[in-house]
């Protein structure tokens, strides 16, 4: 048994059952008891291609699953569905790097895990011996939801249910979703924000689980956000390869240590990142970036996390988050400690707050540093990025880079910086227009069109003609609505192909 529920040590799983519960069924989220036990050689890795690469991380990450099927299934999900030959390119931008991550399907960073967990579900369904029908459910903040429906859309034997806040997406990224195909496919807004939807989620889980909601009905519920340990164990391979484009730039040095910037909402991103150091990347600072909805940021200065404070609506809407779920796999990593776990998920549920102990903190604090950037300074970001460097950066990263700045000011004896680049500027047009100086108009695809011709910069193949695509998703529920919603899309059979 690899796997453990962050919560309690008596409820365990394989890799395989991990993937395909998504959640443990009391709430927590799955996680190895340590990471640094792998005893893996990171420096045999650095002059393979992408794919050894990711295979050698995730058979570590994923023990169910030989080499052999790894091989397989990385193929499958990769091969030829990304613009460039490296999945992932680490460009020089000034005296820092940039990983742009937003080369796939959807020009978001969630195609790297979102294109392999379909794979990693349908081997997992054979291993554990499943029959039942699997429906995905997932919370979006704008990039999930579209690169979840892609990756399983029209996948035999698989459902998924994509929730995003109503009004709380750019409109390019709600005309993705409402446009996608596929039989197996439902989109639905929900009136409130992100972290109403994810939340919302985790009460269907509990509410079926505990009800038994689902019995005899043939059908289980899974995850394809980063609760779900499919999901988030590709993200791990990213470090791996941006480590490996400094050493052959001749960047650093074998053994060197690197600093990377992520702007971050649910914790995902940069938790794969702290996946990576306990593998044994020699991974300096951990650099969470947020937007003005700055609860990571205070939660590392001062060991607190509170989400009872205003939710801002901001230019980088996949950022718009006050619940990081992935903050519980730290808490559980960096302390051994289940049962706290329990207790500080317990209090954030009835109060919308804890506190970590002092010590916990000062660990946590080891290895993460933390900042902020509200829509002014990511305009500016944007327009100093461009003016300096020619490079064209979304709202994300401009947080990110921003960030990056004040972190390398305040520690002057910082190591060489990564700064993750998570989704094509395209996917923001008119923030990024307005970044560079320029009045927007309101149509977001003629922006688009306009930032092309200013810049030079391609717009991807898969937002070229968005908005002429025909409208097929138009659902809007109330947040108490999402278990009957659910319910009910359950019993329809026109998804059980």
């Amino acid at each position: 048994m690899d796997y453990r529920s962050t919560r309690n040590e008596n409820l365990r799983a394989t890799a395989a059952e991990a993937i395909l519960q998504g959640l443990a069924p009391d709430g927590g989220l799955y996680s190895m008891d340590s990471l640094s036990g792998l005893n893996f050689d990171w420096r045999s890795v650095l002059d393979c291609d992408t794919l050894t690469t990711a295979r050698e991380v995730l058979t570590a990450l994923l023990p169910d699953f030989s080499r052999e099927e790894m091989e397989a299934m990385l193929h499958d999900a990769y091969d030829g569905k990304f613009e460039t030959e490296e999945l992932t390119p680490t460009v020089a931008v000034g005296e820092d790097a940039v990983l742009e991550l937003f080369r796939g399907p959807t020009s978001a960073f969630k195609d790297v895990a979102l294109r392999m967990l379909p794979q990693l579900m349908r081997r997992a369904r054979e291993k554990c011996g499943v029959e039942d029908q699997i429906m995905i459910l997932t919370a979006t903040s704008g990039d999930t939801g579209k690169a979840a429906m892609e990756g399983f859309r029209d996948v035999p034997g698989t459902g998924i249910i994509v929730f995003y806040p109503h009004g709380g997406v750019s409109a390019v990224q709600q005309a993705q979703m409402a446009t996608q195909e596929g039989y197996n496919v439902y989109v639905c807004a929900v009136e409130g924000n992100f972290d109403d939807a994810q939340t919302g989620v985790k009460n269907i889980f509990a509410a079926v689980e505990e009800q038994n909601l689902l019995a005899n009905s043939g059908v289980r519920l899974s995850s394809a956000n980063s609760i779900n340990i499919g999901r988030l164990a590709p993200q791990v391979v990213y470090y791996f390869r941006a480590y490996a484009a400094l050493v052959k730039s001749g960047k650093i040095a074998v053994g060197d240590k690197v600093d990377f910037a992520v702007p971050t909402g649910n914790f995902g991103d940069i938790l794969a990142g702290f996946f990576a150091r306990e593998m044994g990347l020699p991974v300096g600072r951990l650099i969470c970036a947020s937007n003005a909805n700055n609860v990571l940021t205070d939660f590392l200065a001062t060991g607190r996390y509170d989400r009872n404070r205003p939710f801002y609506k901001t230019v980088s809407p996949s950022m718009d988050i006050l619940v990081s779920s992935n903050l519980e796999r730290l808490l559980f990593l960096m302390s051994g400690d289940g049962a706290l776990v329990a207790k500080l998920m317990a209090e954030l549920k009835e109060t919308g707050a804890y506190e970590v102990p002092a010590a916990l903190k000062e660990k946590i604090a080891a290895i993460f540093w933390g900042g902020c950037c509200d829509d002014e300074k990511t305009a500016e970001a944007i327009g100093k990025i461009y003016a300096d460097h020619g490079y064209l950066a979304d709202t994300h990263t401009a947080v990110a880079w921003h960030v990056a700045q004040e972190y390398k000011a305040a520690c002057p004896d910082h190591n060489p910086v990564v700064i993750l680049s998570t989704a094509s500027p395209y996917k923001f047009p008119v923030a990024v227009w307005e970044g560079l100086g320029k009045a927007a108009q309101e149509d977001e695809f003629a922006v688009m069109d306009d930032l092309c011709r200013a810049t030079g910069v391609p717009i991807p193949k898969n937002l070229q003609g968005l908005q002429q695509k025909e409208v097929r998703h138009r659902d809007v529920i109330k947040k108490e609505d999402m278990l009957s919603y659910v319910l009910g899309k359950v019993k329809e059979d026109a998804w059980k192909k």
